[in-house]
């Protein structure tokens, strides 16, 4: 019988059943990646955090994050939840990732800063995720896409971003990537929405990932570099965003809601 801590947080949260909710399993090494998937299907979450402790100056540990479905290339708010597990008394906590490089937590103010890479997108057409989301063409701004499987259609206001109603049947046809809405926003600088139904996440709650590719946008299209983001999900989460050279910091809160186990025979 094997029992394995767990902890579940809502990242970019200040309350508990705000933000997006991430599980957190520190292992001691590796499972099988078909155990690791089958956990994560199991706690049924929009990802589930793995890490194992490392050696050496480059990171504290190595991390990786599943959906219920898929292993995925950078996950933000798993990552933040991870600081927040495991940053104990130290001001910082650093991550090594597979695909996404160095990731860092840090402590800052109340919360916590988290830096990610900086994934601009370029423009590209999208008629047929514009058409999956069932946005009328003539409404969009522009349309844009990053090479790590991120589409971007900028809108022109946030009434628009809430009122996005997508089909996520055709939405997952178009392929397996996140799909990002955003726009000017009222009380906050940008607004944005994030859909993956094809990783098997019909809506994410607040995705630091895809503010690592919008901020590079609105930080041009703005003239500054630093503003405020909320994502107007179901849940909704409110960010601070920075773009410091070839790299995103997104500021934000964590609440710890669950502490257990998991066994496994």
């Amino acid at each position: 019988m094997t029992r394995l801590p767990l902890t579940q947080v809502d990242a970019f949260a200040d309350r508990p059943f705000t933000g997006n909710p991430a599980a957190v399993m520190p292992l001691d090494a590796w499972l099988a990646d078909e155990v690791l998937q089958a956990i994560a299907a199991e706690n049924n979450l929009a990802e589930t955090a793995f890490t194992v402790p490392l050696a050496g100056e480059e990171a504290d540990y190595e991390l990786r994050w599943f959906t219920p479905t898929s292993e995925v290339v950078m996950c933000g708010h798993a990552t933040l939840a991870s600081g927040h597990v495991l940053i104990g008394e130290r001001a910082s906590v650093r991550f090594r990732t597979r695909q996404a490089g160095v990731l860092e937590v840090a402590r800052d103010g109340a919360g916590y800063a988290l830096t990610l890479p900086a994934w601009a997108p370029s423009p590209k057409p999208l008629p047929e995720v514009v058409a999956a989301l069932e946005i009328d063409p003539a409404g969009v701004v522009e349309t844009l896409w990053h090479p790590k499987d991120y589409g971007v259609v900028v809108l022109a206001d946030e009434a628009a971003v809430r009122a996005c109603a997508p089909d996520m049947r055709a939405l997952a046809g178009v392929g397996d990537w996140l799909t990002i809405v955003t726009a000017p926003g009222t009380s906050t600088d940008i607004v944005s929405r994030a859909f993956a139904p094809a990783g098997g996440i019909d809506e994410d709650p607040v995705t630091g990932s895809a503010h690592a590719v919008v901020v590079p946008y609105w930080a041009k299209r703005l003239g500054r570099t630093s503003f405020t983001a909320f994502q107007a999900s179901a849940r909704g989460g409110h960010l601070t965003c920075r773009l410091e050279g070839d790299r995103v910091v997104l500021g934000g809160t964590c609440v710890t809601v669950i502490e257990g186990v998991m066994t496994l025979a």
